[in-house]
């Protein structure tokens, strides 16, 4: 017997049946040494539970409400029953007794192949109809901004928690690490403010970077402090690693501390932004026809079209979740015609562009395109016969590219838009399918805090299997 063997064994046996322990081995050490890199830099990209469809987000924020009910909720029996009164009142709702219904002054067609009805406010859009995933079927929980804002960015209403793109980020991280991986466009200062982008419990470097404030111009907006026109760059990193080797001594001192972690990962990724994000963030090299394609330099349009080919382009160069957010004109109470006229004309065209410079592009079916407020509105009126309720009882969201069904209307609010009633979709419901696209089960994604996991949809949360394409 060879001294190699082992009694009743040939060596040439024990290799063959051993083969795949080596394999293991060399599996075993792959996964410390990934698990070993995702400690030392919490955005390196990493694989989702289960292969996605959509890659990033670019997620669309209607600040205020938008009225489903004039945009992409058609109610043909509030038509017939314009002026007269609502017969029943829910009393969780907020419409006032002997409230008087009050139909669209806009009018809904058919359009593309699949024949969405789409209202004539959104003409741009309707163009893209066959692309659209309609949920008509939508309710939250808050009545007033503040709690039903902080419900859509972060899946609470009061607690403070982390906002959709930080545990976006946390689960995925990111794919360029030049940029961060998740960015909000002149985000609202109202209603969560920072909040809405933030990371809360975990760790600051999961937080959203802002471009911009909301009502300041695009154009004169930029990521802040992300030039240094007295020191070089060698200069500033001679500075910042004597503040990194300061702070690993005081982290090393602590063992564990996710804000200071936080702190020293956002400044070597500062420093890094300083080299890819102004050429990024510069629209000069853009052609004249992307530029007229989203309306740039037209009055109505210009503001919010920078906000969507800027979105665009960080999509382009890996970021994972971009917020674009128009400012907080969407709360009707009173002018409905002026005011949902003008917000319209501002947003329609560019959102019509980036769906169709992205399918240009063909990164549409990899890009989960979102478009929605924090509620709806109601089909009473308000303000002398020209305004709308906030409505979290059942309101519109729409979806495009990244994995969803195109030229599809989901759920139902009844015949007057008051509710859902058909195929409801919470809040919950629609993180959990976000998550879903990306490739994350929402029930797994989670993080310890406080003695407890936590997680984007608490205990809440099912997949809308059926516009999944």
């Amino acid at each position: 017997m060879n001294a190699y063997s082992l009694p009743g064994m040939s060596r040439r046996e024990m290799l063959r049946k051993s083969g795949c322990g080596f394999g293991y081995l060399a599996l075993t050490s792959l996964f410390q040494q990934a698990a070993l890199a995702a400690e030392a830099n919490p955005l390196i990209s990493k694989a989702p539970h289960f292969p996605s469809r959509a890659k990033r987000i670019i997620f669309l924020f209607m600040h205020g409400g938008p009225s489903h009910l004039d945009t992409f909720d058609p109610k043909p029996l509030l038509v017939r029953d314009n002026g007269k009164l609502m017969a029943k009142v829910n009393p969780a709702d907020l419409v006032a007794p002997n409230s008087k219904l009050m139909s669209s002054k806009w009018e809904f067609r058919k359009h593309g192949q699949s024949g969405l009805e789409i209202s004539s406010l959104f003409p741009e859009v309707a163009q893209c109809a066959d692309d659209l995933c309609l949920i008509r079927s939508m309710h939250t929980n808050g009545q007033d901004h503040g709690q039903a804002v902080l419900k859509l960015h972060t899946g609470a209403n009061t607690q403070v928690r982390p906002s959709v793109g930080s545990w976006i980020i946390y689960g995925l991280g990111t794919e360029n690490q030049n940029l961060p991986g998740f960015v909000t466009i002149s985000p609202p200062l109202l209603n969560g403010g920072p909040q809405n982008y933030g990371s809360a419990f975990l760790p600051a470097v999961y937080q959203g970077t802002p471009i911009g404030r909301e009502n300041t111009p695009l154009s004169q907006a930029q990521i802040r402090h992300i030039k240094n026109s007295q020191l070089s760059v060698e200069m500033q990193r001679e500075q910042l690693d004597l503040l990194q080797e300061i702070n690993r001594g005081h982290l090393k001192e602590a063992k564990q501390d996710n804000q200071l972690e936080g702190v020293i990962e956002s400044y070597e990724l500062a420093f890094r932004m300083q080299m890819e994000a102004p050429k990024l963030t510069d629209l000069s090299d853009e052609s004249k026809s992307t530029l007229d394609l989203y309306g740039i330099d037209k009055q109505a349009t210009d503001n919010f079209g920078r906000q969507c080919l800027l979105a665009r382009r960080f999509a382009q160069h890996g970021v994972r979740f971009i917020q674009v957010n128009h400012a907080f004109k969407w709360d009707q109470h009173v002018n409905l015609k002026k005011d949902l006229e003008r917000n319209t004309l501002e947003v329609d065209q560019p959102i019509a562009a980036l769906l169709k410079d992205l399918k240009s592009l063909g990164m549409l079916e990899e890009t989960l395109v979102v478009w929605g407020g924090e509620f709806g509105r109601t089909p009473t009126s308000q303000g002398n016969n020209d305004g709308r309720d906030h409505n979290p009882h059942g309101f519109t969201v729409w979806l495009a590219g990244g994995g969803v069904k195109g030229g599809l209307a989901y759920g139902a609010t009844d015949d007057y838009g008051s509710r859902a009633v058909e195929n409801k979709v919470h809040m919950h419901d629609l993180h959990a399918t976000i998550l879903h696209l990306m490739g994350m089960d929402h029930t797994k994604l989670t993080y310890r805090y406080a003695g407890r996991d936590f997680r984007l949809t608490d205990v809440h949360g099912n997949v809308v299997k059926a516009i999944v394409a």
